[in-house]
């Protein structure tokens, strides 16, 4: 959260969340993927207390951000590191990792402790996969568990989940795998014919299809957003109507899909296109959440002394996508200059310089002659 001016607009802000997330993102990437949540009051005590504890657990890279601490509004969401209890017949608690720009993070509900390393995250992987522990008599079980524990992730991510439209948890068992290649969890055969669309419906599918609604990328935005600016310049009254600032309704929804495919030269051209790039940039900074549990009910007595067991685990398993906050118009300056950045650098870095600017370059070179 970011700090207001008054509570009144902290409270707007909050609402505005709940209907980007409602009427924007849950019809773009399903139902069962989005969690609205609803705005709610908090003790001010409770709310500095969280923000000291926060900003002390904060990366270098985010310490400049800080929680609204006066407010008292905050958005709540259903507990989506639990699953259902008539859904879990185990005593093994559910396993609870978050996807976000590309790194995973590992979380155990019977341990709140930061897991440090790699042989910690094993410690607590090995109750959830037995035969991996034996598979081998303990040579290279480490390796096994982790290869089973990604193909369970690459399961549920690859879910279309068709058979269960009904917002209960699916399953998925270890050995309906397919064949997957070292260097990607995605099937050798569906590379093999030239199919490289991901599962329909799976949640990869789903951020993917909010994510290529961005066919111009900033380069091709930036003259859109200017060509917006000059129309509001001269009609101001027109921000309400090009909904530059929300409210993200039905309308906005409208604006997105229905945009012009072909640049006409008209504002609404601009504002759609401008409208479609904030939306696929919220997808592409979204987080994807797995919960999942062993299945109780196919648990069989572990026996150490079989050098293969033979049943491999079945687990029960949400996923959900977070962090779809609408991403600020006024945000599309800096991200411009940015990417400006970024590419001058990397010309800079790849790109041999001309001779006629190396002495300007490095201007303590000096050439000396001696006599042979």
């Amino acid at each position: 959260m970011l700090q207001w001016k008054t509570a009144e607009q902290a409270f707007r802000h909050i609402l505005n969340i709940v209907d980007y997330s409602k009427y924007v993102m849950k019809p773009l990437l399903g139902d069962k993927y989005v969690h609205s949540g609803e705005v709610v009051k908090l003790p001010l005590d409770f709310v500095r207390q969280l923000s000291l504890k926060v900003q002390q657990e904060r990366p270098e890279l985010r310490c400049d951000k800080v929680m609204d601490t006066f407010s008292g509004c905050g958005l709540c969401l259903p507990n989506l590191t639990q699953l259902p209890l008539h859904h879990i017949r185990d005593h093994r608690p559910p396993i609870c990792v978050e996807i976000k720009g590309g790194e995973l993070i590992y979380s155990c509900q019977d341990d709140a402790k930061q897991q440090p390393d790699l042989k910690d995250l094993l410690q607590h992987l090995r109750p959830y996969f037995p035969h991996g522990n034996s598979l081998y008599n303990g040579h290279q079980s480490g390796k096994v568990i982790l290869n089973e524990f990604i193909q369970v992730i690459c399961s549920a991510l690859l879910s279309g989940g068709d058979t269960n439209r009904s917002g209960e948890p699916r399953k998925v068992h270890l050995s309906e795998s397919g064949l997957y290649c070292e260097a990607s969890p995605f099937p050798r055969d569906l590379l093999r014919n030239g199919n490289h669309s991901l599962p329909k419906d799976s949640v990869l599918a789903k951020i993917l299809q909010v994510q290529i609604l961005d066919n111009l990328d900033i380069e091709g935005i930036y003259p859109l957003f200017k060509r917006v600016e000059q129309y509001l310049e001269e009609f101001p009254k027109e921000r309400n109507r090009l909904q530059v600032d929300g409210p993200h309704t039905e309308s906005f929804m409208d604006m997105v899909k229905n945009c012009p495919t072909e640049d006409d030269g008209s504002v609404e051209y601009a504002i759609g296109k401008v409208h479609q790039y904030r939306v696929a940039m919220t997808a592409k900074d979204c987080s994807i959440m797995i919960t999942f549990a062993p299945c109780g009910e196919d648990d069989e007595e572990h026996q150490p002394n079989l050098e293969i067991q033979p049943t491999k685990p079945r687990f029960t398993y949400s996923v959900s996508i977070l962090d779809l906050d609408p991403k600020p118009y006024e945000g599309i300056p800096h991200q411009f200059k940015l990417d400006t950045k970024i590419v001058n650098y990397y010309l800079r870095s790849t790109q041999t310089p001309p001779l006629s600017g190396l002495y300007n370059e490095r201007q303590e070179c000096m050439l000396l002659f001696h006599a042979v």
